[in-house]
């Protein structure tokens, strides 16, 4: 099987790369027959350092004739008249009009604007230029993007958003960045924002991060809510590169390779330490702990990682016909031995307009098929490693692995990975066409398809010699899922745009439909007769004949849900100083209620350009200065799209006779609830958008408020009336309040020297207002979360009303006894032993949300030399150390342990306690990053045949940790009801050094 999935592969590869050649050639056939036009202007654009630009974008004013220089600067356009005016725009660079005057040839210099006005940032279903909105809305183009190794689209924004967290709590190859904007509005529901790429939803890892042009972030309620239950925890717009037109064609190329190491490791006892206590006799001599050996077990299943990327891009055209095609290759390596992830992605976006610019086609195709080693929970075997005895060898006297086959949650970590075998494919191709129709300047008709099909395959086996085939006296396991995801989208808008006087309209209407399916099999067997079939023969298993259901197993599933969409939006301009947008979303689900099927989501803002009032002509060094006010209404989709219907279960493991017949039970699991609705968030939003000394020092400042209204939970029930214990039901409320600061100072500006800097700032407050309304109540106002695992199966969290989420709660520890045992501080503040804790002694111990969030990247050029470092930070918060929690106690003496567990506690001696949940674990998460460094040198290609631009750097991702966290990376998880738990389970996050080069051809 292995030969037929190789050149399965190889086929694909095959079909995709002929696609790309065939399209190519077509492109070149097509572009070769373009008529001449009868004026043509050609030219060269240059920046203020006389270097060339490339996607400077010229546009014939009042026409609809476009195009774009190359990598070298040129450009060619065909124009009306020898009397026509050309517009050049580029992102950080001024707006220029020139007129042709009769000219065919026209070459300027264009200078820098650190924050240009009119540049043009994504919305909802639209763009605008960034003077006029009056939403909070961040935006982020490529040449700010974070340089180097980027897992996914995320990394590229890191600390460069305002209220965006981006955080990596995870070293695994095959984890995504773990994402939130404006903290956590609600108990149960997703917290993840939309991603929608080029309008598609996607995710971060959609498009390789080398394909994206730009990332704009819709934040507040009002930017959001045009895209209605969706919209609730903010959207993220990716827009992929495109090419709007230019003469010839071009290739780029742009690669790197990686190496990564483990980024801090907590500290355990060697072998030599624990030889030192036998002798010290700290162990029983029953116990025989010195075993003859050393070995660093987390050295044993971990590597040096080594990883490259390759992205080739190819693109041409002229203003009526282009295309982009990029290929992308990635092969991640991991840090433990086997954890690969191989991917592979292309894409191609065909443009093509007709009659003048009046029609306009676009189809975008993207594949991606990706590949890795899915075997043993890498978390867990890490702990293992961590845990084993140092003294312990890896194999025993015959050749086989060391194993304590009596021992609870203690493998030999090698094992584990040798002995499982498995594979998780996934092939997603996703299809979008557009057609836009304007028949008259300034009114666009607009229909997009989309359809995107993803498909998973995975297999697991373990094998005969797998601890868990010993222990359970089987000749091996294996499993085989499958799963097919279509989400087909359908849309039509229609805008238009006049401008009466000093009156500017833009107003949109549109209509959308998402049709979602969901489908899967999965089947599982046990007792084979060789381990040569791994999981790709389940059938050859016994347990299945034999209808042992603890070792064999078998579920499928399917689900369907349907979207609609009716919305609008207006947007105003008067004399370019006063702003108001006003939007309303008209949407139904098929998740929600009967009696809810359908929700209304409006929005409204309004801006005023201070700047532009006659009493601000005067004050030079303020260049720009609006205030903007928003107010919008979003809601939250529950994941399940049958939650407001009753669930029944059938029982595969029991049967009762009646009348003669064995009938198999059946039991509800849910109730209905036909009043089942969105979880609705209003949010008001007040800014100031600022600009001094010719906008060389920008930014914004946003204060914003946001209410959950009714909440999803779980509502303990009658029963009878109702047929289960619990209802799913709208109730609670929670109350977010936030403060974002962004600033861009462009420090230096020279012929060879640049400096610039670019700092964030937010904060946010949470509040559970209740949990409880209507005929839906909860005997208590609390309920806990979190679980710090056996053997101490304590809650971490408690969910209270009047307090935030996130916070800690359990004994505070303030001393030991003469014995070494905990004493923790009761109800009323005194001390007592732990023995004699009752719950009521409980206490919130800190909080696991960051209060503050910052952000500073800085980014400078000398000549041809360049340097960005990018640095963040998180403040006012908690972390529950685990690997303390469990390892730093020397009375728990049947495995390994950190070496700070013979320190003394609180100056008194060392720990003589049972394992504890206790405050003396919590620990302040604050830290600060020096996130990324990148080194470049831009090579001078100046004359050469080949070369249009070339670039070499070399960069360090998570260079340095200032923290006085003593784990091993204060950056641990922040959503969710539990935050701040950094568990035993772990994958640890790595240090990586790139090497990398872009080149222009």
């Amino acid at each position: 099987m292995g030969l037929t999935a190789k050149g399965s592969n190889r086929r694909r590869l095959l079909i995709l790369m002929t696609l790309y050649c065939l399209s190519f050639l077509f492109m070149q056939t097509g572009f070769a027959q373009t008529p001449a036009s009868t004026h043509v202007v050609t030219g060269k654009v240059k920046n203020a350092e006389g270097n060339p630009l490339p996607m400077v974008t010229i546009t014939e004013s009042g026409k609809q004739n476009v195009t774009v220089t190359d990598d070298g600067g040129n450009f060619s356009i065909k124009v009306s008249d020898g009397q026509s005016v050309l517009v050049f725009t580029a992102v950080g660079f001024a707006t220029l009009e020139i007129p042709v005057k009769g000219q065919t040839s026209i070459n300027i210099k264009m200078d820098h604007a650190v924050s240009n006005l009119d540049d043009v940032v994504v919305i909802g279903y639209g763009k605008q230029k960034k003077k006029e909105v009056t939403s909070a809305i961040a935006s982020v183009k490529r040449e700010d993007f974070t340089q180097g190794f980027a897992r996914d689209a995320g990394q590229l924004i890191q600390g460069k958003v305002a209220g965006l967290a981006v955080v990596n709590p995870s070293g695994d190859p095959n984890a995504t960045t773990q994402i939130s904007l404006r903290g956590n509005a609600t108990m149960f529901a997703s917290t993840e924002p939309l991603v929608l790429v080029d309008g598609i939803p996607g995710y971060l890892n959609t498009v390789a991060p080398e394909d994206i042009e730009s990332i704009d972030v819709l934040k507040d309620g009002s930017a959001a809510a045009i895209y209605g239950t969706r919209g609730t925890n903010g959207v993220i717009l990716i827009t992929t590169r495109k090419k709007s037109g230019g003469s010839g064609a071009s290739m780029m190329y742009d690669g790197y390779f990686s190496v990564q190491t483990i980024a801090r490791k907590m500290e355990f006892l060697t072998a030599d330490d624990a030889r030192k206590l036998v002798a010290d006799g700290f162990y029983d001599p029953t116990l025989d702990y010195d075993k003859g050996t050393s070995t660093d077990w987390l050295d044993v299943i971990t590597r040096t990682p080594l990883s490259q990327n390759h992205n080739l891009t190819l693109q041409g055209g002229n203003a009526q016909t282009n295309y982009v095609a990029s290929l992308n290759y990635r092969d991640w390596q991991g840090l433990f031995l086997r954890s690969d992830n191989r991917q592979f992605t292309g894409r191609i976006d065909l443009n093509h307009s007709m009659f003048n610019n009046k029609l306009r086609f676009n189809l975008n195709v993207v594949n991606r098929n990706r590949k890795y080693f899915a075997g043993p929970n890498y978390a867990y075997t890490y702990r293992q490693a961590i845990i084993r005895n140092p003294t312990d060898s890896v194999y025993d006297y015959t050749g086989n692995y060391k194993e304590d086959p009596n021992g609870y949650n203690y493998d030999n970590p090698l094992r584990t990975i040798k002995e499982t075998d498995g594979e998780y494919r996934v092939s997603e191709l996703r299809l979008n066409g557009n057609v836009i129709f304007s028949p008259i300047r300034d009114l666009n008709i607009k229909l997009l398809v989309s359809g995107v099909k993803r498909s998973e395959l995975s297999g697991y086996a373990e094998s005969f010699n797998h601890k868990a085939s010993v222990v359970n006296s089987r000749t091996g396991y294996a499993s085989r899922n499958t799963s097919l995801y279509q989400d087909n989208l359908l849309e039509f808008t229609t805008d238009y745009s006049k401008i009466i006087n000093k009156n500017r309209f833009t107003v949109l209407g549109g209509y959308s439909y998402q049709d979602v399916t969901s489908e899967g099999f999965g089947a599982s067997n046990s007792n084979f007769p060789t381990d040569l079939y791994s999981y790709n023969r389940l059938q050859a298993g016994d347990a299945l004949l034999l209808q042992n259901s603890s070792a064999y197993g078998m579920n499928s599933y399917k689900s369907n849900s349907k979207l609609i969409g009716f919305f609008g939006r207006i947007n105003y301009a008067f004399d370019e100083k006063y702003l108001l947008m006003a939007s309303l979303r008209y949407e139904g689900s098929s998740k929600f209620g009967e009696n809810y099927k359908w929700g209304t989501f409006p929005a409204a803002s309004v801006g005023w350009r201070i700047k532009k009032e006659d009493f601000m002509r005067s004050v030079d060094f303020v260049s720009d200065l609006k205030l903007r006010v928003g107010y919008g209404v979003t809601g939250t989709v529950p994941t399940d799209p049958y939650l407001s219907l009753i669930s029944l279960n059938y029982d595969n493991t029991s049967r009762f006779l009646y009348n003669g017949t064995w009938i198999q039970p059946i039991s509800p699991v849910r109730n209905p609830n036909p009043n089942l609705r969105w979880e609705k968030k209003q949010e008001f939003n007040v800014g100031l958008d600022y600009g001094f000394f010719g906008n060389r020092l920008n930014g914004s400042i946003d204060f914003y408020q946001r209410d959950t209204k009714d909440m999803l939970y779980d509502f303990p029930v009658p029963v009878p009336p109702n047929l289960n214990g619990f209802t799913l039901a709208n109730a609670g409320s929670m109350r977010n309040r936030g403060l974002e600061i962004l600033m861009n100072y462009d420090v230096i500006r020279t012929k060879d020297v640049d400096f610039k800097i670019n700092a964030t700032y937010s904060s946010n407050t949470n509040e559970l207002l209740s949990i409880s309304a209507g005929e839906f109540k909860t005997e208590q106002d609390f309920f806990p979360a979190g679980y710090t695992g056996e053997p101490i199966q304590e809650a971490t969290h408690i969910v209270k009303v009047g307090e935030p989420i996130g916070n800690f709660y359990g004994y505070k520890s303030i001393d030991i006894d003469e014995n070494g045992e905990w004493i923790i501080e009761d109800a009323d503040g005194k001390p007592k032993k732990i023995s004699a804790n009752s719950p009521n002694d409980k206490k919130v111990l800190g909080n696991g949300i960051p209060k503050h969030n910052a952000g500073v990247n800085l980014y400078g050029r000398y000549k041809h030399f360049d340097l960005s470092i990018n640095m963040r930070g998180a403040f006012g918060y908690q972390i529950l150390n685990f690997q303390r929690m469990y390892y730093e106690n020397p009375k728990i003496k049947s495995y390994n342990m950190l070496k700070s567990a013979l320190d003394d506690v609180y100056g008194k001696g060392r720990l003589n306690s049972d394992l504890a949940y206790v405050s003396y674990y919590i620990e302040d998460g604050d830290h600060w990053k020096i996130d990324n460094v990148t080194l470049g040198y831009n090579i001078d290609v100046t004359g050469s045949k080949v070369f249009k631009r070339a670039r070499v750097y070399a960069s360090a991702l998570n260079l340095l940790v200032l923290t006085g966290y003593k784990g091993i990376d204060p950056e641990v998880n922040r959503i969710g009801l539990s935050p701040g738990n950094d568990e035993r389970d772990k994958y640890p996050t790595t240090r990586t050094f790139t090497l990398g080069v872009s080149l222009g051809f």
